[in-house]
């Protein structure tokens, strides 16, 4: 450990892996989710509770990959904001809205599934589309509100061409207390709701032979994607986001460790990782109505039919 100065930390790591990251998921995503939303909405009168929980998670997947051509600007023009600080904040705030809002439909959808295997009985009836129409206003809000505070502090600093995804150096202490706890009640807690339900739902579905064989693999193949989205995507960039928060921290008042750019890297790395769940979740969308996977389906075996008509069709070569 030195207690002298700290070593600069290198930030071309940033211009160069970001960039593709967030043009494939650009791509990537708006087809996926596009189509998605496109096929929920087509279906609108057959809508069930648990498709108003996928329809606001795609929503939240189009609001942050709209952004996302202006970031592939910011960081190609070597960290250059041209945009103005305004939108800079609206950038993030979009980024945020993304990742706890998908964050929080996805506990919806995780304690729906769990109501509806370990709690059938009781819930039959009970549970209505206006319940989950209220539910995704009250989760817009609580998202909103927690998102919120982020909006105020500065993304420039001294440098007005830059726009931080978290803030300058100078008010980052009392940001990483922000982050601290913005992590505890957006994130460590539904990601504890998430596992209890689908814990639970494991064992229900072990255990009971009486229930269909065809909600016992959606169960499984939705608990396989959640576990992919959180292991991969939220739960490296909570850990990796609040460690580089403290480890400016620290480097703020001259106190630095040999880890300190590995731990950005790192953390860099965990912001691609992220922006992926924009890509990964339309895997939900069949789980959310049953059209969609025989809509895939077809679209699939068009596709096959394309390809073998085309390798089937001669060439005629010119006398």
């Amino acid at each position: 450990m030195n207690t002298t100065s700290c070593s600069p930390i290198s930030f071309d790591f940033t211009g160069r892996f970001l960039p593709p990251v967030f043009i494939l998921v650009f791509i990537i995503g708006l087809a996926a989710n596009g189509w998605g939303l496109m096929s929920l909405l087509q279906n609108w009168k057959k809508l069930k509770m648990i498709n108003v929980f996928v329809l606001n998670l795609g929503l939240a997947d189009i609001l942050y990959l709209l952004t996302l051509p202006f970031l592939v600007f910011y960081y190609i023009l070597d960290s250059k904001w041209i945009f103005g600080d305004v939108f800079c904040k609206i950038t993030r705030f979009c980024f945020n809205l993304n990742l706890y809002g998908s964050i929080s439909f996805l506990t919806c959808i995780s304690v729906y599934r769990y109501l509806a295997v370990v709690h059938s009985l009781k819930v039959r009836g009970r549970l209505t589309l206006t319940h989950s129409v209220a539910i995704s206003i009250i989760v817009w809000l609580l998202v909103g509100v927690q998102s919120l505070p982020d909006m105020f502090y500065t993304k420039t600093g001294n440098n007005t061409e830059g726009c931080y995804d978290t803030t300058s150096e100078e008010y980052v202490e009392d940001y990483l207390k922000y982050s601290l706890g913005w992590t505890l009640t957006a994130f460590c807690i539904p990601f504890l709701i998430t596992l209890g339900c689908y814990g639970h739902v494991v064992v229900v579905l072990c255990t009971r032979n009486s229930i269909d064989k065809v909600l016992k693999q959606r169960c499984l193949k939705l608990l396989f994607i959640l576990i992919l989205l959180f292991s991969v995507c939220y739960i490296p960039y909570h850990v990796l986001k609040n460690l580089n928060l403290w480890s400016r921290v620290l480097s703020k008042y001259k106190i630095c460790h040999q880890w300190n750019n590995g731990v950005y890297i790192a953390h860099q790395i965990s912001r691609g990782l992220v922006c992926l769940n924009s890509a990964l979740n339309p895997l939900i969308y069949p789980h959310g109505h049953e059209d969609i996977p025989a809509q895939l389906r077809r679209l699939l075996q068009q596709a096959r039919e394309a390809v073998m008509r085309l390798s089937n069709t001669p060439i005629e070569v010119p006398v």
